[in-house]
């Protein structure tokens, strides 16, 4: 009785649609009395129900959803065209830079269609590669993927991670490097940790078991570090560190090169952490205090001679590296190794052989300068384009290092270079169906509304008009401290062969210019993003590359909280919104997860009147109007991201859906089986890119040449 009393009402909830303008019946979404006050003014949350993802009405209305929103798709003529296009691109061999631990080469490969890349096992370079892991092989749909990698110092035992369905949780496994095999060992509960290995264990961190139901919503609070001795259960393992006083603190550890010294690094947000350390070599020393604050970042590379190799944005906004005397820590004694340079930021610092090989960021593009253990400067590597390397590995020592350069119309190659004599080489080069002499990358730079100069890339065939016609997909972020740089997207081959223009604006909020461009659109400079958004758009159309019937915006995350703003404060200026796993409840967002760390970006609705009004004016779910002709929209999320929880896209939507009754589609996509976007199997990828690209195409009028 009780299943037929479920199907019965969940068929009167597919039957009860509202038909819109645009002829699509959107499913009619039960609206509460649900209302907050915050200082005096009361916020109605009428989808409030929605936040719970394990009811059956949420389950059922995504069901609603996605049978509209496939059904729509299913319309689109070149749909399948556009799939096996994808499908065909994708299917080329590609493989990472090796790296070295434990007396292994190492390297991942990937054949082409293969859901998760293959982790591969090498003597030396010269010796045949060997299977050493396979995320495939645990479980058929490629939903679980590789988060960790790392090998014990002897080189006995290796410990790595996995995600099941996309989600931020990790599970711990311990393999034995002789025969092959796991041992009994399984670590639950685990979110952003390391292993860290020391001795016959590892240090890592973890959270409590959440509450049944809460596993993907629920508050992440009471992070502590434990230390894992190999061959006992999770129960055994011994308590390290923890906060009673701090529920909020998250920590990450790390042992370094030597095994001499753990390094603790505590946060309270994704910007700023403090630091602390301990000798290993002796159990019972408490952490000696660098740093008690969270004003500024410091990032641990290694302890060398007595000191601690950090790079922080303390007293550099473009970041600096010093030394920390492990003897006299204090901030006096602080040296600089490599100083704060006034026109580039400083990415990251690598130790390879008896040098530092130091990455910048200059104009949003890569940078890379080689110096002497004592910081002074040697030569400059060359790269072979406009473009961003993927990060060196390398080890102390040994003379031989690798990258991996790409750009937009520039496929991943791997380099292998020599440190001592500053010279690369190609040591495996990309090959797919795509010709990168057709089409052209420049960087201009516009004015936003406030005056400031914004660097923005744009990528397009040679020879097109400017007449204003050009079908234009423009992307953006803006947050946290991260930099859009130059990358090869085997998904975006699809709009430049069919005539697209690609563009990034590097706004505001981001690290291409250091802290202080961060700062400037965080907060209560919130606004400066969108404004920098929406006059990237204007450029567009004043240079005459588009015009806002021609203009398609996309971004992620906080990039899905730009897209929702933007379109709300300027519909009249885009054709097509592409809003994905977004921040769209501003109110709220600080109440599942981790989303509290994200409060030294955004504020909360928490903190005062002023920042409350802040967040309500430009928060996308509230700022939504009636009567306005908004862009065709398809948001995208998925049922087990964990980071920025789905209810923020569900209430986004059914808002939308609820206030526009334009001609414009305003659909969402629910994946399952994934999360926010990390490991995502290559075949959902390329069902979800080819979803995306033909309502694109579809809803500018324009039919793909397949």
């Amino acid at each position: 009785m009780k299943k037929l009393t479920f199907f019965l009402s969940a068929l009167v909830f597919m039957l009860l649609f509202s038909c819109s303008q645009s002829g699509i019946d959107y499913p009619e979404t039960r609206m509460s009395d649900q209302a907050d006050d915050y200082f005096e003014t009361t916020v109605a949350d009428p989808y409030r129900w929605l936040e719970d993802d394990n009811s059956e009405e949420t389950a059922e209305w995504v069901k609603a959803q996605n049978m509209v929103t496939f059904s729509y798709l299913e319309n689109i003529p070149f749909r399948e065209k556009v799939k096996e296009r994808l499908t065909e691109i994708w299917n080329y061999p590609r493989i990472s830079a090796p790296w070295k631990e434990g007396g292994y080469y190492f390297f991942t490969k990937n054949d082409g269609l293969q859901n998760q890349s293959v982790y591969y096992m090498q003597k030396d370079l010269e010796s045949d590669p060997e299977l050493f892991i396979d995320p495939n092989t645990m479980s058929e749909d490629g939903t679980v993927a590789l988060t960790n990698f790392t090998l014990s110092k002897d080189g006995k035992y290796f410990g790595y991670g996995i995600s099941r369905g996309g989600s931020d949780w990790r599970e711990l496994y311990v393999r034995d490097m002789e025969t092959g095999k796991d041992l009994d060992d399984h670590i639950m509960w685990a979110k952003f940790s390391g292993i860290s290995w020391f001795k016959n264990g590892f240090f890592y961190s973890r959270y409590p078991e959440p509450k049944e139901g809460d596993v993907l919503k629920g508050e992440n609070k009471n992070n502590k570090v434990y230390y894992h001795l190999v061959g006992t259960n999770q129960e055994e393992d011994k308590l390290i560190y923890e906060e009673t006083d701090h529920p909020g603190w998250g920590f990450n550890v790390s042992v370094t090169e030597d095994q001499k010294y753990l390094v603790l690094s505590t946060i309270e947000s994704t910007s700023g952490n403090a630091l602390a350390f301990k000798n290993l070599e002796n159990e019972d020393e408490k952490f000696t205090t660098i740093v008690s604050t969270f004003d500024h970042n410091y990032w641990v590379l290694d302890h060398i001679d007595g000191s601690l190799l950090v790079i922080t944005n303390y007293k550099a906004s473009n970041y600096r590296l010093i030394a920390i005397d492990v003897n006299n820590p204090a901030g006096e004694n602080w040296k600089d190794i490599i100083p704060e340079k006034a026109d580039m930021v400083l990415q990251s610092v690598t130790i390879g052989g008896d040098k530092l090989i130091a990455t910048y960021l200059k104009d949003a593009r890569s940078l890379v300068e080689i110096y002497d253990m004592n910081g002074e400067f040697l030569y400059e590597l060359e790269l072979p384009a406009l473009g961003s390397l993927r990060g060196f590995s390398a080890k102390r020592g040994e003379n031989t290092a690798f990258y991996t350069f790409a750009s937009f119309t520039y496929p991943p190659v791997v380099f292998k270079y020599d440190l001592r004599n500053n010279t690369s080489e190609v040591y495996h080069t990309t090959k797919l169906d795509f010709t990168p002499e057709d089409y052209v990358t420049k960087q201009v730079f516009y004015e936003s509304k406030d005056g400031t100069k914004i660097p923005m890339f744009i990528v397009h065939k040679k020879g097109i008009e400017l007449d204003g016609n050009n079908p234009v997909l423009l992307y953006g972020y803006g947050g946290f401290n991260i930099s859009i740089t130059p990358g090869f997207s085997t998904s975006r081959v699809i709009w430049l062969e069919n005539g697209g223009v690609y563009a990034i604006a590097n706004i505001r909020g981001g690290g291409e210019y250091g802290e202080k461009w961060h700062l400037a659109g965080t907060k209560m400079n919130k606004q400066n993003v969108f404004d920098d958004f929406i006059f990237a758009a204007k450029y567009l159309v004043n240079e005459n590359y588009t015009n806002p019937g021609k203009l398609a915006i996309q971004g992620r995350s906080n990039g899905g909280l730009l897209v929702g703003a933007v379109i709300n404060q300027a519909p009249e200026l885009f054709r097509v919104a592409l809003p994905a796993v977004g921040v769209m409840d501003m109110l709220r967002y600080h109440k599942f997860t981790i989303g509290r760390y994200w409060a030294t970006d955004y504020g909360t609705s928490e903190d005062s009147d002023e920042m409350f009004k802040y967040l309500y004016t430009y928060s996308p779910l509230h700022s939504i109007k009636e009567g306005v002709e908004y862009p065709a929209v398809m948001a995208t999320t998925a049922d087990h991201d964990d980071r920025v929880v789905p209810a923020h896209s569900f209430k986004y939507i059914s808002t939308l859906q609820g206030k526009y009754n334009g001609k414009n589609p305003v659909l969402i996509r629910i994946e399952t089986k994934a999360g926010h976007g990390g490991g995502k199997p290559t075949k959902k990828r390329i069902e979800e890119a080819a979803d995306l690209w033909s309502f694109t195409f579809y809803n500018m009028g324009i039919t793909p040449g397949y």
